[in-house]
């Protein structure tokens, strides 16, 4: 699985893909949390990181589709996949290697922006201060957020030799898991009661949950379950193909 890992990686890296991903992820951020007014925290009167853990979710739902997008697609467009399937690795092994690569590149373009951290700290003034359970909490929450988001992406890969298709499918699901529960929670037929399940099916409802700075159990096995859950489907779909 690590030899998978690193080769992945090593295209990441040595291509534009993973390098321009995360230069993408990092000025987004940064024009929309100290450049653009509607969004800009230095205006928020607060020492607070609030914008900017409700905007990332929304910057990765695009960031994660653009990386995952060519996991499985190259292979299947090149043939590679072949050389993969004749190799001494069973297919947990190559799915599991392809989506921790992924997943690798997520977290390091979630690192540098620590530094917003450190700004915000340094900017605080008076008795105002940085809530820091709620801010490693928020992290926590970010990083089972790009796990579950990551595992959706190489599972739509694995559908399309087509990677732009791959990508396309991979925001459209993530949307869906992300959002689309709470939307439909909001509909009056579902009033009184089943409005509240249908959120918990949501991946925001429990990111929100785990951003509050207390990590309950059950998120953490639910994120655990929308990983299992597709990348088992992943393999299902290699060991069909």
């Amino acid at each position: 699985m690590w030899s998978v890992c690193k080769k992945d990686l090593r295209q990441f890296f040595s291509g534009l893909t993973g390098n321009v991903a995360i230069i993408v992820f990092l000025l987004l951020n940064g024009l929309m949390l100290f450049v653009f007014r509607d969004s800009n925290i230095l205006d928020y009167g607060y020492a607070s990181l609030e914008n900017y853990f409700s905007l990332a979710p929304w910057v990765l739902l695009l960031l994660i589709p653009a990386i995952t997008m060519r996991l499985f697609a190259d292979e299947w467009r090149s043939g590679t996949i072949e050389i993969l399937r004749t190799s001494p690795l069973s297919g947990a092994q190559i799915v599991g290697g392809k989506y921790l690569s992924a997943l690798l590149v997520v977290l390091a373009a979630l690192l540098p922006t620590l530094v917003y951290v450190v700004t915000i700290k340094t900017l605080e003034a008076g008795n105002a201060s940085l809530d820091t359970g709620g801010i490693i909490g928020s992290y926590i929450g970010l990083a089972l957020l790009c796990a579950a988001f990551t595992a959706v992406g190489t599972w739509c890969s694995s559908l399309t030799a087509n990677a732009i298709v791959a990508f396309l499918a991979s925001a459209f699901g993530c949307f869906i898991l992300y959002s689309g529960f709470n939307s439909l929670s909001k509909l009056s037929q579902f009033s009184g009661g089943a409005d509240f399940y249908l959120q918990m099916l949501g991946i925001d409802f429990h990111y929100q949950s785990v951003s509050k700075g207390v990590l309950d159990s059950r998120d953490v096995l639910y994120f655990a379950s929308v990983v299992l859950f597709f990348l088992f489907l992943t393999q299902r779909r290699l060991l069909k193909k």
